[in-house]
């Protein structure tokens, strides 16, 4: 398995973790006990996009949720000890581990979902990232449109994501509850979270109004173009 240097949740350079679906880690391996990461920014610096008081319910009870759940779920366990993203890998097609990939795929999808955003983020990509845009979906606008098309539309709980396959061909996909693209062979450079927890309290029931901000506003196209390599 591929242990390679990767910049990690809160900017440092971490090592030692190991690559999912044949791609280099994204977002830091944990081994048991798992942890809550920190915040790559303030629990207000993402408003009026996403308030403190979103972020305090959706970071500080769903995502702590999630890893609180995990690490009593695989105590004594062969997951106990296994990076995050094994864990995940290794339990995606199982039904028997289903409730272990539910919460170990939720840690790790939050763990993205915050850094693929940035107080000064929106506006456009720059170089290949942008190029490989260009090329994929034929305009910047076009894609834009169909990303909020795509997320929007997922029904019920689940995701939005920018995903590249092996080659570098850029596709967007949606995936309901906490399924990830990692376990289809694509590499995720982008999320959006549209379980309702992520905008509710925000906006309500305006999924959209939600969707177009965090695009518009938020998106983090220096991570995203990090992930592409």
């Amino acid at each position: 398995m591929d242990r390679r240097k990767f910049i990690g949740l809160t900017g440092m350079t971490l090592v030692g973790t190991a690559a999912v679906a044949g791609f280099p880690n994204i977002v830091p391996g944990q081994a048991m006990p798992f942890t809550l990461p920190a915040l790559p920014y303030a629990d207000n610096a993402l408003s009026p996009v996403i308030s403190a008081n979103t972020i305090g319910f959706h970071y500080g009870k769903h995502h702590k949720g999630y890893v609180d759940t995990l690490n009593k779920l695989v105590k004594d366990t062969q997951f106990e000890k296994m990076p995050l993203e094994d864990v995940v890998m290794k339990t995606a097609k199982s039904e028997k581990d289903k409730t272990i990939f539910n919460n170990a795929a939720q840690i790790w999808n939050h763990n993205f979902y915050w850094n693929s955003m940035n107080p000064k983020g929106g506006g456009k990509p720059t170089g290949k990232l942008a190029q490989s845009i260009e090329r994929d979906f034929g305009s910047f606008d076009a894609f834009k449109k169909q990303l909020a098309d795509t997320t929007v539309s997922q029904f019920g709980t689940g995701w939005g994501w920018l995903a590249a396959d092996k080659k570098g061909k850029l596709s967007i996909v949606k995936t309901g509850d906490a399924e990830v693209p990692m376990t289809q062979g694509l590499k995720p450079l982008l999320t959006i979270d549209v379980w309702e927890h992520a905008y509710y309290l925000d906006y309500q029931n305006k999924r959209a109004d939600y969707v177009n901000a965090v695009i518009d506003k938020l998106l983090n196209w220096e991570f995203a173009a990090k992930n592409l390599g």
